[in-house]
């Protein structure tokens, strides 16, 4: 399947691991001309070395904790370097615990990390997508929308607020040629999973390998996902090939979540 992402341009947020990692990889082998954005400069560095060479790839330094330096820094790169076709939204996900456990600044910063800083690339991204007449929006979220995850209550409050404004805008922009749609992710391979396996550990007084084999057993595909699986998702979302998908849910996740 030709998925005509050459000439493209995406803006791939937390890049330099991971998932984000995964997926701009996948969309470099597509021929898409791929800015990485994230915290850590050297990280980012790194990742730019991976990346083929077809393409003049870039990055830019941003943290997600301030939403208005985030903002200042893609505007003024936007300016000089041009817009994006592609803005997939991805950041770690909120510690682990109860919701009733929670303190306010959780929900606040989750709030700040994940909603408003989509938000800000959303709108610093639409308007050249609005003139090119295609664009792509795909938000790294969580299986939780369809059906929240115990002991991560935070995570669950804020994926839905997400999962909520990205159908919203989806209604909005795609007389315009662009779709928004959510990646769901199931238990991946990442290093947020292994922080999420040591919390499950200690919550059934077990080893790692004891929560690592419950939450397999929990999945129908009795494994964890590769990264670069996820990702595959979201190439495909990117890609010419889904311009009539928008506005949905995409659980990647080995069959495990019980909802349609």
């Amino acid at each position: 399947m030709d998925l005509k992402l050459n000439n493209k341009n995406a803006l791939v947020c937390g890049s330099t691991a991971g998932i984000g990692k995964a997926t701009a990889i996948g969309l470099a082998n597509e021929g898409t001309r791929v800015t990485l954005i994230a915290r850590n400069e050297d990280k980012l560095k790194d990742v730019l070395t991976e990346l083929p060479k077809q393409r003049q790839h870039d990055y830019i330094v941003a943290d997600f904790s301030n939403p208005d330096e985030l903002k200042s820094k893609v505007t003024e790169y936007i300016t000089k370097n041009g817009g994006f076709h592609i803005l997939v939204n991805n950041t770690g996900g909120p510690k682990a615990g109860t919701v009733l456990d929670a303190e306010l600044d959780e929900f606040e910063n989750a709030f700040t990390q994940h909603l408003k800083c989509n938000h800000i690339l959303a709108q610093a991204v639409i308007p050249f997508m609005k003139k090119e007449g295609y664009g792509r929006i795909v938000n790294m979220i969580s299986t939780s929308v369809k059906q929240p995850i115990e002991g991560l209550g935070v995570s669950n409050t804020i994926r839905g607020a997400v999962a909520n404004w990205s159908k919203t805008l989806a209604t909005e922009v795609g007389p315009f040629g662009i779709t928004v749609n959510n990646v769901l992710p199931g238990a991946t391979a990442t290093e947020r999973l292994t922080s999420i396996l040591h919390n499950v550990a200690k919550k059934i007084n077990g080893t790692y390998e004891d929560a690592e084999t419950m939450m397999k057993n929990v999945t129908p595909a009795k494994r964890f996902a590769e990264p670069e699986e996820v990702a595959n998702a979201v190439v495909f979302l990117a890609s010419e090939c889904a311009g009539y998908i928008n506005g949905i849910n995409l659980p990647v996740d080995g069959g495990r979540t019980k909802s349609l």
